[in-house]
């Protein structure tokens, strides 16, 4: 339980804002048409919180298959998350690999590999990190779903911008040397580019991609010098 509760506190200071976010998730569920145990469901299982706000947009203009096929995209950079922080993973068991992926965010990512990086992480360690999100996440968007339509421009107020800014905020502690800036740089880069010829979220799996070759290039480069 020390190493859970380390990562529960390692992960509480980004819980502001993901209950902002989550807040603005319940709001827009609320007036996409879906009821409160609808909204704070969608939070308990699908536990995505990009991919809940494409389907909350799309809910009352298009069929099943297209919000599917549309989340499954945005979630396809999970795939290069867990293959990165699965490596860590490689002597548990299946019936903990399966809820460890299952709570695989971009958060709990984002403080269990640093600490991995330390040489000071462990399953337990991501378990607390994962599960400070998964606490924080549905009850802020139960709460939004009980405001529901009182705020009707969510970006007035600014909160459209949490989100971004959380990640941007998680990016620094990654910036370590030259290496990372150019990778984190570069793939801003192909990321603004991409999204002006890709549809949806295609872009986000581009620049994930080739901002990965990019650093194992650097990386192989590094270690023949």
């Amino acid at each position: 339980m020390r190493e859970v509760r380390r990562g529960l506190l390692a992960a509480a200071p980004l819980a502001p804002g993901i209950a902002v976010f989550g807040f603005l998730y319940g709001m827009l569920a609320r007036q996409a048409g879906l009821t409160p145990f609808q909204a704070w469901g969608m939070s308990m299982t699908v536990f995505a919180g990009s991919a809940q706000f494409v389907a909350v947009g799309m809910w009352s203009s298009s069929s099943p298959l297209p919000i599917l096929l549309t989340t499954f995209v945005i979630n396809l950079r999970h795939l290069l998350l867990g293959l990165s922080i699965g490596t860590h993973f490689q002597g548990l068991p299946r019936r903990w690999k399966a809820p460890l992926a299952f709570w695989l965010t971009d958060e709990a990512y984002a403080v269990a590999i640093a600490e991995y990086r330390r040489g000071t992480g462990n399953a337990l360690y991501y378990l607390g990190a994962a599960l400070s999100v998964y606490l924080v996440w549905p009850i802020a968007g139960l709460a939004g779903t009980l405001v529901g339509t009182a705020l009707p421009d969510p970006s007035r107020w600014g909160l459209d911008l949490v989100f971004p800014l959380t990640f941007l905020g998680l990016l620094v502690g990654f910036l370590e040397d030259r290496a990372t800036i150019v990778i984190a740089v570069a793939s801003g880069i192909i990321a603004l580019i991409a999204a002006r010829f890709l549809p949806g979220s295609w872009y986000v799996i581009v620049a994930g991609v080739l901002g990965s070759t990019l650093g194992l290039a650097l990386e192989r480069r590094r270690e023949m010098a």
